[in-house]
């Protein structure tokens, strides 16, 4: 696994394959240090109970791993041998989905339950005797989710949000959703990599864009019966998406990486916008875009400015005044406080995985020959304000 993260981050060269790979191992706890901006690599395992208790933490280098759940994964045979085992699991999962991003949140979510289940709390040191039941409590816990994943209906069952409920209720549904996604990513394979990664993104946009005119954003929490009302926008949406990659007829640019403008200056507009700024900053290797809903909109003849906040949820930790904080997040940020804050030398604070952050920004844009909306921006800084956060 640390061969795959040096192949995948060494020289900012990413292939999309070594960036899967080295988000699913970093979900691991194997490789958290190699993804992390500003991370240490400086742990000693003088006094350490487990470089003394499991023989293979030298050979391996564990030392080099920050966190104690990292060391157990990378000393203990029972669990590097269950470790490749899920790394395989979850890899089966995202080959059959074309947006991993939520994937990948929701498996960081459950990694951070596993461990803190069997009684490891972030950095806290693990005593001696601890090591032995913690142990067979992460290859357990692990075992069940192996099988959880290769769970043919597991899709359904992980659905978080209004939408996915909603489409797992109804076999239709389920149904014409599993076809779409097959379509996509039979297009989506025959890419290359970064263009794989720019269609990603652009099929993560367009599922936004569908809970926003199915009128399913933010209703995460509702219970079943009360998005019913939506059931038939869902349909009409699989079936018009279904049409067009078929109309592809195998070519992907038919339908992906195309040069887009947005019919009005709303929230789909502003959408079109960040997914444009973070595929140029490879923001997608940290962050996922959650939710785009505008609260204000000023229109000229030529000219509009569009209020809208962003939600997003940290994929991999980075820097909390990073390339990726100002360009991705628009802002340094004081992680303490939650808040935008001033760059302060020294300041080794970085986010952590599965924490939000939620922004409001004024988008530019401005009309076009043909009538349509599109700004120009390139990063998301400045921006009016932001908060960050933890569900947990």
């Amino acid at each position: 696994m640390a061969t795959v993260l040096n192949l995948a981050f060494a020289g900012g060269a990413f292939s999309m394959r070594a960036i899967w790979l080295a988000v699913i191992a970093m979900q691991l706890a194997l490789a958290y240090p190699a993804l992390a901006q500003n991370a240490s690599n400086n742990s000693s395992s003088a006094g350490n109970p487990i470089s003394e208790k499991l023989p293979l933490f030298a050979g391996n280098h564990c030392e080099t791993h920050k966190r104690p759940a990292n060391q157990l994964f990378c000393a203990d045979p029972e669990l590097i041998a269950v470790g490749a085992k899920l790394a395989s699991a979850i890899q089966e999962r995202l080959d059959r989905i074309p947006d991993r991003l939520p994937a990948i949140e929701e498996n960081a979510q459950w990694l951070r339950d596993r461990n803190l289940s069997c009684g490891i709390f972030g950095n806290d040191p693990i005593r001696s005797e601890d090591i032995e039941p913690i142990v067979a409590c992460l290859s357990k816990e692990t075992e069940e989710r192996i099988a959880i994943l290769r769970n043919p209906n597991f899709d359904c069952l992980a659905a978080s949000t209004a939408a996915g409920t909603l489409i797992c209720s109804e076999p239709s549904l389920a149904e014409a959703e599993s076809e779409l996604n097959r379509l996509v990513s039979e297009l989506i394979g025959k890419l290359k990599d970064d263009e794989a990664r720019d269609a990603a993104a652009e099929y993560a946009r367009w599922i936004r864009d569908r809970d926003r005119r199915c009128r399913l954003a933010g209703k995460d929490n509702v219970p079943l019966t009360e998005l019913s009302s939506s059931q038939d926008c869902l349909e009409n949406y699989l079936k018009e998406m279904t049409a067009g990659m078929l109309a592809a007829n195998g070519d992907p640019k038919r339908v992906f990486l195309r040069i887009l403008s947005a019919s009005r200056p709303n929230a789909d507009a502003v959408d079109l916008c960040i997914t444009r700024i973070h595929t140029a900053n490879a923001c997608g290797n940290f962050l996922r875009v959650r939710r785009v809903f505008d609260s204000d909109t000023q229109v000229t003849d030529q000219s509009a400015l569009v209020t809208a906040e962003v939600e997003m949820v940290v994929l991999a930790p980075f820097a909390v005044c990073s390339p990726v904080a100002s360009n991705c997040t628009g802002t340094c940020w004081d992680i303490r406080a939650g808040k935008p804050g001033p760059s302060q030398p020294g300041n080794r604070d970085s986010f952590g995985v599965t924490q939000r952050i939620r922004i409001e920004k004024s988008f530019a844009f401005q009309k076009t020959e043909n009538g349509r909306w599109r700004c120009d921006l390139t990063a998301l800084k400045p921006v009016v304000s932001g908060t960050a956060f933890s569900d947990h």
